[in-house]
């Protein structure tokens, strides 16, 4: 997989926190507007707000519709104006269409009018920071974040976006603080979908998926078990799974059959399995369906991969031209390997001083700089990217890749050995690519030099095979704390 941008893999876990966060505190008066039972659209879209959970996109638009129709005779009415701006948002980041952020930035900025944030207005400033983050202003999603939760400590769908924002800075100690408090909030499908990305991240690869499997379990309608199982496929295929991913994925795909991330999740797990027709297929349903960068330069690897030079020279002039949100690192990493690698490392670098220091930031301005011939300064980002603790056969690939380069012999080894380990079909292009490298590296030395000195932890579980420290045994390291934090839930 190119890209594994943390906000890629779960895009749109929490997107109907932002949307609660309007609804509690205005909802009531919503819902007694004498709509009769059962409640129709707008007003499922309501309730499913207020429980943290995922809407469908039908009702989304009902509940859209309706605040536009309200506002056009109540053009005063502050809290009428969150809710819309939150429901643009919302829409926008699970449709990837950025023509929504300007109708929410507006929306939002009238409620504020109608009612300052003096006078309590959290629900438009947690939607502002959700507008901030979904186009990828972290710094801002963040201050944004950070006055409501001061304001209001006890209202948990700021804590979404406070997640959000510290893993585009890079801060993963406070997005794992804020999520600790988000579930002592809250409970829920989300909040173990948010659960199992934190665990991913720190590269608890069973506990995320154990928590993935329970916001399917919790989920309620099917938008939102079809978002848990999609998130579910993704986990497996990270993990190397092509046939457990394809299931899951299957699964979402016949409760919502046009679910944009399922889509792509299938169309991996597919050229994984060797049906690349089929995989190209849903790749171009995909795109009609959720446009992302990142599935744009996917698209067009895979079809570089099957001789498709046509098709993929298309995919990538996609992505150049397209309007996206969020696109920087997907663009990085095209002009990387597709195009003018000191375009990407400025491009990248500009990314970095914006403040966006995830760990997929840090790995594609790594390559962009090994590509343009700095592989030297490259390895200082591709560590930062590796030794957060997200498991990641591309961030592993590359590493591996620029230590080859400063012929670090045994890390390049290591790290290349590990990316087809952890996935060994990371990637059309890519993989083939490990293979070959890691083959070119042959077999390790019978013997040290002359004083040098093992640097691999030592011992009988590691005898005979380097194990990077920072990952030995996550998920047994996990467990004490797993049970001590949350008993029941993750058993």
């Amino acid at each position: 997989m190119k890209s594994q941008n943390v906000s890629r893999t779960v895009l749109a876990a929490g997107a109907g926190a932002v949307l609660a966060a309007t609804v509690l505190l205005y909802a009531p008066e919503f819902l007694g507007r004498g709509a009769p039972p059962p409640p129709g659209p707008a007003e499922r879209a309501v309730i499913a707000a207020r429980a943290g959970a995922q809407a469908s996109l039908p009702d989304l638009a009902a509940l859209i519709a309706d605040r536009e129709e309200w506002l056009r005779t109540h053009p005063d009415d502050g809290a009428s104006w969150a809710e819309l701006g939150a429901a643009y948002v919302e829409r926008g980041t699970r449709l990837g269409d950025v023509r929504d952020h300007p109708r929410a930035e507006e929306a939002l900025r009238r409620s504020l009018a109608a009612r300052p944030a003096a006078r309590g207005n959290t629900a438009a400033q947690v939607g502002l920071g959700a507008l901030a983050g979904a186009r990828g202003d972290w710094r801002a999603a963040r201050e944004w974040g950070e006055r409501v939760r001061k304001a209001e400590p006890g209202r948990w769908p700021v804590y979404p976006v406070l997640i959000d924002a510290y893993n585009g800075l890079g801060d993963y100690g406070a997005a794992r603080g804020a999520m600790e408090r988000l579930e002592e909030l809250h409970a829920g499908a989300a909040v173990r979908a948010r659960a199992a990305q934190t665990y991913r991240d720190r590269g608890w690869r069973e506990d995320a998926d154990a928590a993935a499997l329970d916001a399917v379990a919790l989920a309620e309608s099917d938008a939102e078990r079809a978002a848990a199982l999609g998130r579910a496929g993704d986990l497996a295929w990270e993990r190397g799974e092509p046939e457990e991913a394809l299931e899951r994925h299957g699964a979402a795909l016949r409760l919502v059959r046009d679910h944009g991330p399922s889509l792509a999740g299938r169309a991996r797990a597919l050229a994984a399995l060797g049906r690349t027709e089929e995989a190209v297929r849903d790749w171009r349903a995909a795109l009609d369906r959720l446009p992302l960068p990142e599935y744009a330069l996917e698209a067009g690897e895979l079809s570089e991969s099957l001789g498709r030079e046509e098709e993929a020279r298309a995919l990538y002039e996609r992505l150049r031209t397209g309007a996206w949100a969020r696109a920087e690192v997907p663009l990085g990493l095209l002009d990387a390997d597709h195009g003018d690698p000191a375009a990407a490392v400025d491009r990248l670098r500009a990314e970095w001083a914006r403040g966006h220091r995830s760990v997929g930031a840090a790995d594609a301005l790594g390559w962009a700089l090994f590509r343009s011939g700095r592989a030297k300064e490259a390895l200082e980002y591709a560590k930062r990217a590796t030794e957060e603790g997200l498991r990641s056969a591309l961030f592993s690939y590359h590493r591996g890749e620029i230590e080859r380069a400063l012929e670090l012999r045994g890390p390049a080894r290591r790290h290349l050995a590990e990316a087809l380990r952890i996935n060994p079909s990371f990637s059309p292009l890519h993989a083939p690519r490990a293979e070959t490298a890691l083959a070119a590296l042959g077999e390790p030395p019978d013997e040290l030099p002359e004083g040098a000195e093992p640097k691999e932890a030592a011992g009988p579980r590691n005898a005979g095979k380097p194990v990077r420290t920072e990952e030995a045994g996550p998920e047994k390291a996990a467990g004490a704390e797993k049970a001590a934090a949350s008993p029941g839930t993750r058993a």
